[in-house]
């Protein structure tokens, strides 16, 4: 391709970066949540499942983010191996689309992010039995009542609880255009240590 052709938002060499400003620049400008993502996953028997979850870091080695390895989305990340995200920021009218493997990140990383969360936020991991039947919200508070009276004001990482990282084969960045041209640059590579090739695509 011209590389010429790919200037503006979209110049870089290394998409990680390119990602990581297009989040900065949405920090700016999204009123809510500009690290807000639909986490897609599949099923045992394939179905698809799709939820928003929260974006904790962009390395370089792919995109971070925490949740309850027991929920619908922990077990069927632990079942696939792979999953696709999308941040979509209406104020740049931008998207992100990302397609990869999936690692589980359960060591020092995850202990430290889980210790920076506010102490309700870390009661309420140990308390919830996140995509199971709940009998009340009466119920859920019980249950963070006990867990603050057995776990005091620094509660651990549960073990149940960390975090995933999405390695990449396919990267895809989009940018509204008039006329709905929009700019679509594709990154992908077959194996996860080649080097990326990038494609324009129609809109």
């Amino acid at each position: 391709m011209n590389m010429t052709d790919r200037t503006g938002i979209f110049a870089g060499d290394n998409p990680f970066e390119i990602a990581r400003r297009w989040l900065s620049d949405a920090t700016e400008t999204e009123i809510n949540d500009p690290n807000a993502m639909a986490l897609s996953t599949v099923d045992e028997t394939g179905l698809p499942n799709v939820r928003m979850v929260l974006l904790k870091e962009i390395g370089d080695d792919g995109f971070w983010f925490y949740t309850n390895y027991g929920s619908a989305k922990g077990r069927e990340l632990e079942y696939a191996g792979k999953a696709a995200i999308v941040l979509h920021w209406k104020s740049l009218r931008r998207q992100l689309r990302v397609r990869g493997r999936v690692v589980r990140e359960d060591g020092p990383e995850a202990d430290d992010y889980f210790a920076s969360r506010s102490l309700k936020s870390r009661l309420g991991a140990w308390a919830s039995k996140q995509s199971q039947p709940l009998a009340s919200r009466t119920a859920l508070m019980a249950e963070v009542a006990k867990v603050t009276a057995q776990k005091g004001t620094n509660p651990p990482r549960p073990p149940f609880w960390g975090g995933f990282r999405i390695e990449p084969v396919e990267i895809e960045f989009w940018a509204d255009g008039a006329f709905r041209l929009h700019d679509r640059f594709v990154w992908r590579r077959e194996e996860y240590e080649n080097e990326w090739e990038i494609s324009r695509l129609n809109p």
